[in-house]
């Protein structure tokens, strides 16, 4: 099928990405809700864990902004995946499903937008429980979008009648209908990494911009491939066992520069990653939905594609060249008259999604993998040329001691 369908790029492509891409990884405050989390008595924090998973654990994730910008250098927006040195990787639905521990979320109900959402006040009753004239008289007109303001809610967290209601933080227009869908048992995973990609693939074409999406997700996701962990072993079978609350718990370096990290990252090798993330025991690894090759991901502004089977080795399988053809014509926004028949088409996919069970068979590519990756025609990753780089003898003085760290 690869043969027949061929590559998701034009063979004569060209990358016309930017060499080094300057990305803001300004983040919103979460100190206020940090001390709201704080306040709460342990029967209420449970009732949280049971209905949300371990989303809490988030706030308390620092975010290094040097090594974000680094990881933002290495994001191949083609295959929608990281490319370090040798080594491929990507956030996958099941390792974002792992890590979010929610038993109540139903892992094939993914989150569609609606193609006819009811009013944004009416949205908001629904998740406070609050009357219409309380809402009505708090929405605010912010730019395109209309939004209540934090400091509406931060009352009302703390002193709502309901308690399942009280877990609420800012909410506008455009992400009310995601928060109203996870009381119904939605997962968030498939949006929550298809804003990822789509910030990434943005903020890499365009050379810079603002990332939108879960950092601090994505830094548990990194930390848990790149940092070598001592292994969980029989406590990832335990029902109590959460893999955020432990990356939480485990210090991490945050003193190395952005260039540092870099210049390790690029000279990445298979040996230095831990491929499996040691809390991962998939059942089945999600590879297609009903006609697409690949995993379409609808996100909360846009849709965007993915191939988890590009990244096998992710799950300690044999990793081969697959189809994908058409990949890159995934992405779209949710503008125009023609994006809801395309949204339609993949809520429908996802009602008939293919797993294939994980094969243990160590980590082997085959010999078409290795040649389809040398002859990749997209992979023009940073080559140490900032206006303020050293010399590359300095780099070289640095790398060994710190990756020993890492390992």
């Amino acid at each position: 099928m690869k043969l027949e369908k061929g590559d998701s790029l034009a063979k004569d492509y060209v990358s016309e990405l930017w060499d080094y891409t300057r990305i803001s990884v300004t983040q919103n405050s979460l100190q206020e809700l940090s001390e709201i989390w704080d306040r709460w008595d342990d029967e209420t924090k449970q009732l949280l864990y049971s209905n949300y998973g371990d989303l809490p654990y988030l706030l308390s994730i620092k975010v290094d902004e040097r090594l974000f910008r680094a990881l933002a250098q290495y994001w191949n927006p083609a295959y929608s995946y990281f490319t370090f040195g040798n080594v491929d990787l990507v956030p996958t639905v099941e390792e974002y499903t792992a890590l979010l521990h929610c038993p109540r979320l139903q892992v094939d109900k993914a989150y569609s937008k609606a193609a006819y959402v009811p009013a944004f006040r009416k949205k908001l009753m629904s998740i406070t429980g609050m009357s219409e004239q309380w809402i009505t008289a708090r929405i605010k007109q912010k730019g395109e979008c209309k939004c209540i303001p934090w400091r509406n809610f931060r009352d009302l967290i703390l002193a709502h009648p309901d308690e399942k209601r009280r877990a609420l933080g800012h909410v506008d227009e455009v992400v009310s209908d995601l928060v109203d869908r996870l009381g119904k048992g939605v997962t968030p995973v498939p949006a929550i990494l298809a804003e990822t990609f789509r910030s990434l693939n943005a903020c890499r074409r365009a050379g810079e911009g603002r990332f939108i999406g879960c950092a601090q997700l994505l830094i548990a996701w990194f930390d848990s491939h790149f940092w070598k962990v001592d292994k969980v072993l029989y406590r990832v079978f335990s029902q109590h066992y959460s893999p955020l609350k432990e990356i939480v718990a485990t210090p991490r370096r945050d003193d190395i520069s952005e260039e540092n990290w870099i210049a390790i990252l690029q000279n990445l090798q298979e040996d230095d990653v831990e491929w499996r993330a040691p809390w991962l025991i998939p059942d089945g690894i999600l590879y297609s939905c009903e006609s697409f090759d690949w995993v379409p991901l609808l996100g909360i502004w846009g849709a965007v594609g993915y191939a988890p089977l590009l990244v096998l080795r992710q799950y300690n399988s044999r990793q081969f060249v697959l189809v994908t053809y058409g990949l890159a014509q995934c992405e779209f926004l949710y503008r125009g008259d023609n994006y809801k028949k395309k949204v339609k088409e993949i809520s429908q996919a996802w009602n008939q999604v293919h797993r294939m069970k994980r094969l243990a068979m160590g980590l082997m590519t085959t010999p078409e993998y290795g040649e389809w990756r040398r002859k990749r025609i997209n992979d023009n990753i940073l080559e140490l040329n900032l206006e303020s780089a050293r010399p590359m003898e300095e780099y070289l003085q640095v790398i060994p001691s710190e990756l020993e760290i890492i390992k």
